[in-house]
């Protein structure tokens, strides 16, 4: 699959989601703390940090679905939020199946930033559609 995947997702292409690189078992990708996704304190928005791992658990959902399937869709995610990504900071994250079934598989994003520190771990459930 091409790095450039997230540019088949508009939204995720407006945030300015770079796709290192897009593996069955394991995605990586980066993202600018920019302004317009920050919210007071210059900080990035939690909301932006839950959609780029968002964006990353649905592309191994969408690598490892099985032949006929339509596609899949987020059912469940939770986030711990663990530190502040300030504006200007290159944050890349790492994604990683924890379980990947016939109808549902679950994805684990660690979200760190440039000085290696986890800014967030989401979990999220996808469902095959």
């Amino acid at each position: 699959m091409s790095k450039n995947v997230a540019d088949l997702m508009p939204f995720s292409k407006l945030m300015g989601i770079d796709v290192v690189s897009a593996e069955k078992q394991r995605i990586e990708a980066q993202i600018l703390v920019r302004e317009d996704l920050c919210t007071t304190g210059s900080i990035m928005h939690g909301g932006a940090l839950m959609a780029f791992a968002d964006t990353l658990g649905a592309i191994g959902a969408f690598l490892n679905l099985p032949e006929g399937a339509a596609g899949t869709t987020t059912i469940e995610s939770k986030t711990n939020f663990l530190a502040a990504a300030p504006e200007g900071d290159q944050l890349t994250a790492e994604t990683t199946p924890v379980s990947v079934g016939r109808r549902i598989s679950v994805w684990q994003t660690s979200i760190s930033r440039a000085d290696g520190r986890k800014v967030a771990v989401i979990t999220q459930t996808q469902l095959v559609l």
